[in-house]
């Protein structure tokens, strides 16, 4: 039996996340933490609401049987969050804790959804990748028996944009080729499968490495062509 925890599994990617593990068997529980609860339901499934994310972490350990993998797919705006010290609270002190707990509860594999482009030259003046290199670091020094960091890029499909305009852009580049779109952005869809697919394998022992960083050529392929096969 493989048991699988998802933080943010409301948001595009994580609700994602939960659609595809529920749809596979390879998982044959799974658990969320979230302060709204999933629209979904499942046999499988059971679902935490907190409010109180500071709780989150402390609430791993509670969880039974104790998850085995965790995804981690939390995130914000500075616009949504009131601010980039607020932005900062969610977007990294929250997955520093969540890692943390996961590591304490025993978890042997861990996934977080970062993004493209955050070890990128200018990117140690810019907040957000500051963030998620902050957080990818501190996985990577958990020493999980499996790290898993996604790299995608703009994030499509969302039912909100973060940005409009951008997402409008990205859309007509269809008209241009797939593949000039793909290496852009991703749909949600095809990042919460990858996510899986790349857990899935961990399990497997068919992980490349121990720390491993997917970024968007393998998203594309772990998320679109293995489960079109």
């Amino acid at each position: 039996m493989t048991t699988a925890a998802v933080f943010g599994c409301t948001g595009a990617v994580g609700s994602q996340i939960l659609a595809t593990l529920l749809a596979t068997d390879t998982f044959t529980s799974v658990k969320t933490i979230s302060r709204r609860l999933p629209d979904v339901q499942s046999p499988k499934l059971q679902t935490l609401k907190e409010g109180d994310v500071s709780k989150w972490g402390g609430m791993i350990s509670s969880l039974s049987p104790k998850p085995s993998v965790v995804f981690n797919a939390v995130g914000t705006t500075r616009a949504t969050a009131g601010g980039i010290q607020n932005q900062w609270k969610i977007d990294h002190d929250l997955c520093v804790e969540n890692a943390k707990a996961a590591k304490e509860a025993g978890a042997k594999t861990y996934v977080f959804i970062s993004s493209a482009g955050t070890r990128g030259f200018l990117s140690i003046y810019v907040p957000y990748s500051k963030m998620k290199v902050g957080v990818e670091d501190t996985i990577k020094d958990l020493d999980f028996e499996h790290a898993i960091i996604l790299r995608p890029g703009m994030i499509l499909g969302r039912e909100k944009p973060k940005s409009a305009f951008l997402q409008k852009i990205f859309n007509n580049l269809n008209q241009l080729g797939q593949g000039i779109q793909d290496k852009l952005g991703q749909d949600q869809t095809i990042i919460g499968r990858a996510a899986v697919a790349a857990a899935r394998m961990a399990e497997e022992e068919k992980a490349p490495s121990k720390y491993w960083v997917v970024e968007q050529a393998d998203i594309l392929k772990f998320g679109r062509d293995e489960w079109n096969e």
